[in-house]
């Protein structure tokens, strides 16, 4: 039994293959063909944070292969004083396949995944984001070919999601960097983890914006104030302002794509002018968040 907390819990050929199934399946749906590989299998969305793309793909993905998913809010009590996480984790455990953990808290997936004894998937925390940094690769891959010795460049703050980017590039053999304030960049316990699981990995941080995409086959954003954050936006956004993507920005990069994993606050950390632009991929982003985890949901229950 696997689960996906962090991408570093699959290799680059597990990677490899989760893509390769992915792949497999887009096609058949291109060709409105819908392979019923899991059919009687259920999956458990259990979600503290609201969200549209991650529970929406999911839900589709899993009736698009024959089974059924069941979406858990508040009402089911949840990290709540209601009952302990390991009561939770092993009632649910016991009734479904799979488990889409979105929570506010890292050790929250962690704790359900120790006890649970199905499948658990991290479909957000506040370190790490997995089944958005696939989806964002695979997507990278479909429109510029390799990645290997590719640049990805994230400006802005070096949230779950920069972290979450910055491991799969580092698995892939893609060169990754960060631009942001020093204060926003990541912090040194993560440093650390990347060096010493992935020692070989080109990952940089810079302050300069415009150095930072220059040369890049991707450009990525992603919101400055994250959902907790709210009570720091006014600060972030006064610290961020230099790290705005627009046209000047993209200007240093005209061949590369822009990125964004949604949703936006147009007019801070992005302008309409390049979101809506001919650089934009942000749509098939969008959607190959359910190819992807279509593939992953196959590939973890082994009917790839």
């Amino acid at each position: 039994m696997r689960h996906l907390i962090v991408p570093e819990d699959l290799s680059a050929a597990e990677v490899e293959a989760v893509f390769a199934v992915s792949r497999d399946l887009q096609e058949k749906f291109t060709a409105g063909r819908r392979d019923a590989l899991l059919p009687g299998r259920v999956l458990a969305l259990v979600f503290e944070k609201p969200s549209l793309r991650t529970r929406v793909s999911f839900q589709t993905a899993m009736t698009h292969l024959g089974g059924a998913s069941l979406f858990l809010g508040e009402d089911t009590g949840f990290a709540s004083s209601r009952e302990s996480i390991a009561d939770f984790g092993r009632v649910l455990g016991g009734y479904v396949d799979a488990i889409v953990c979105r929570s506010k808290s890292h050790d929250t997936i962690c704790q359900l995944a120790e006890v649970a004894g199905v499948p658990v998937i991290n479909g957000l925390s506040d370190q790490s984001h997995p089944c958005q940094a696939l989806a964002d690769v695979y997507t990278l891959r479909q429109h510029v070919g390799r990645v290997q010795g590719l640049t990805l460049t994230f400006v802005g703050d070096g949230n779950n999601v920069a972290r979450s980017l910055a491991t799969v590039c580092g698995i892939l053999g893609m060169r990754f960097v960060l631009a942001a304030p020093r204060a926003y960049q990541f912090d040194a316990g993560f440093r650390r983890h990347l060096a010493a699981i992935l020692p070989g990995a080109e990952i940089e941080e810079t302050t300069d914006p415009v150095a930072a995409v220059t040369g890049a086959a991707a450009v990525y954003t992603d919101v400055w104030a994250s959902m907790g954050q709210e009570k720091e936006r006014a600060e972030r956004q006064k610290a961020l302002a230099a790290y705005q993507v627009n046209e000047a920005l993209m200007a240093h990069c005209p061949d590369a794509v822009f990125m964004h994993c949604l949703p936006a606050r147009r007019g801070e950390e992005v302008t309409d002018g390049v979101i809506d632009g001919p650089q934009s991929v942000v749509l098939a982003q969008a959607a190959n968040r359910m190819h992807v985890q279509k593939g992953l949901l196959a590939w973890l229950l082994g009917q790839a």
